[in-house]
């Protein structure tokens, strides 16, 4: 049987917290005025507008970061899983991993509007002597992201952050605090414990972390698995194990992709032609580099390239 107070509470809760969205919504648009991603004086904080749905997906990297959609929705897909990024949840990934994303709820009158706040390992350490003093829970299976319900006081935090962009001094004195309480209040959270292993020493995701960030500074070399696991100091068979439950990929298909996203970029930024890009970033066969390319964005290099052009939208998105 159901209490009558206990509903009418939870229903004003929700009340309370939709206002809240509504109220970190027009805080993100009035810094985000038009469709695009932006990033301000607080490095650690994006936000992104976007009025269009998207036909096509656009590939790109989550950075371990604590997302949250206020309206609108996208589709999130890492690997061979998917999951619609909304108002529903706020997401965190832990790692650094590849995504395509498309917009698939958005109009000029409600666009899309999503606030990013970057996950620091070194602060996330610091913090986890405060927030588990007795070390950390045992971990249950890991994921490459996570979703929790949207917590009101973190999103009232983010209004505060989004606020301190007005003022040079608050941007240098207070922000560092509120990012302090968003992370703290995350630590805390159902999924705290995953987000912890980032900034604890020799957890295996601090260690499946430092061997994303070599792949992402060697991709263009030939690297093998068992020296990745010498690197990190893991067994070749349980940091082939643990780096595929974080990433939902090898390590080698993981650099497959790196090496895809970094050709695109010299072919767009540097204008470089596709047997140029490929070869720097560590293909040694053309026709394998084109099969892989087109395997992994739908088209070829040379039509790839030219159709992004054509939607600077999407290519600054992508960049």
């Amino acid at each position: 049987m159901n209490n009558v107070n206990d509903d009418e509470n939870t229903s004003k809760e929700a009340g309370i917290l939709d206002v809240a969205i509504v109220a970190l919504t027009d805080s993100i648009k009035n810094i985000a005025p038009q469709d695009g991603f932006f990033s301000y004086e607080i490095s650690c904080l994006h936000v992104g507008r976007s009025s269009k749905i998207d036909i096509e997906s656009a590939k790109t990297f989550f950075q371990p970061s604590l997302g949250i959609a206020t309206q609108g929705a996208k589709l999130v897909t890492i690997e061979k899983n998917s999951f619609q990024y909304d108002s529903q949840f706020m997401y965190i990934t832990p790692l650094t991993v590849p995504v395509s994303l498309r917009t698939i709820k958005a109009s000029m009158d409600e666009p899309f509007i999503s606030i990013r706040l970057d996950l620091e390992p070194k602060r996330i350490s610091e913090l986890v002597l405060q927030v588990f003093p007795n070390g950390l829970p045992h971990t249950g299976q890991r994921q490459t992201s996570y979703a929790v319900k949207m917590d009101i006081n973190i999103v009232n935090a983010m209004i505060r952050l989004v606020a301190c962009l007005d003022n040079a001094m608050d941007v240098k004195h207070i922000a560092p605090l509120i990012v302090d309480e968003i992370l703290i209040r995350l630590l805390r959270s159902p999924i705290g414990v995953y987000v912890a292993e980032l900034g604890v020493a020799n957890s295996d995701v601090e260690k499946v972390s430092k061997a994303i960030a070599y792949l992402h500074e060697s991709f263009a070399q030939l690297v093998k698995v068992e020296e990745l696991a010498k690197l990190v100091n893991m067994s070749s068979s349980s940091f082939h194990q643990h780096f595929k439950s974080v990433t939902a990929m090898s390590p080698l298909r993981y650099q497959k992709v790196l090496r895809l996203q970094e050709a695109k970029r010299l072919m767009i930024v540097n204008k470089l032609d596709a047997i140029t890009a490929c070869r720097l970033v560590g293909y040694v066969s053309d026709s394998q580099f084109s099969r892989d390319y087109t395997k992994y964005f739908g088209n070829s290099p040379k039509k790839h390239i030219t159709s992004l052009i054509k939607r600077p939208q999407t290519l600054k998105y992508e960049i």
